[in-house]
């Protein structure tokens, strides 16, 4: 199984379903009842499309849950046909889902959370781990964020600083993690960047560089630190 496209396809798939009409709770929720199903089928059965498959199978999960919810049968209506199956959109949606993640009514620490659950693809116990907190404590603090969000459509998201806040802690848990999200967070910070003239966004990418590039340098083999002064420079990425 290669876990990186899973991850990388996570957000993507999460898009499709919610510009379909699901809310980014049901479609997450969805979403991770496909990857469970490809780490069932995927080793004897590759697809010859993964996001397809994905895709298929998301939109199949969500329209099972949509039809067994009672309190549902409005939404159950407009999704009763089902899309035709096919190749899905090339767009990136990773940075407007941070922004759903990041809604101003979840805390900052919760926010984190959903979007290492959710987009950054890290378990429930590495989150937890991360945290310092039991895993059942971390499973319910992302069970009541995905039910704050839950009625919150894809137009609706979070403030940008609660965005900028969210990056970098995701920049920190992938830079010492178990799943390197570094350079992901560096690349969204970049795109947002981009879009927005904003003299904070500015700094935090010009510290993620400052950091990443010394990323070779601070570790020993056995994975212990390596102090700033003690450091080979000649291994720092000065581009």
């Amino acid at each position: 199984m290669d876990e990186a496209l899973l991850r990388a396809l996570t957000p993507t798939v999460i898009g499709i379903l919610g510009r379909r009409g699901a809310d980014f709770a049901a479609a997450e929720d969805a979403v991770q009842e496909a990857l469970v199903e490809a780490l069932r089928v995927w080793p004897s059965a590759p697809p010859r499309d993964p996001k397809s498959w994905l895709t298929t199978v998301a939109w199949r999960k969500f329209l099972d849950a949509a039809r067994a919810d009672t309190s549902r049968r409005q939404r159950e209506e407009r999704v009763q046909v089902e899309p035709t199956t096919g190749p899905g959109s090339e767009r990136d949606d990773t940075l407007q889902l941070y922004f759903l993640c990041a809604h101003p009514t979840l805390t900052p620490a919760s926010a984190v959370a959903l979007t290492l659950r959710a987009v950054g693809g890290l378990t429930t116990r590495q989150i937890a781990q991360a945290y310092l907190v039991p895993e059942a404590t971390m499973a319910q603090r992302i069970s009541r964020a995905k039910k704050t969000v839950a009625g919150v459509r894809f137009d609706r998201p979070g403030d940008v600083g609660t965005v900028l806040r969210v990056l970098y802690l995701v920049f920190n848990e992938g830079y010492s993690g178990d799943v390197d999200l570094a350079a992901e967070a560096i690349r969204l910070t970049r795109q947002l960047s981009a879009g927005i003239d904003d003299e904070e966004l500015r700094g935090l990418l010009a510290l993620m560089l400052l950091h990443h590039s010394r990323r070779a340098a601070r570790t020993r083999p056995d994975g212990g630190l390596v102090p700033l002064a003690q450091q080979d420079r000649s291994r720092w990425d000065t581009a």
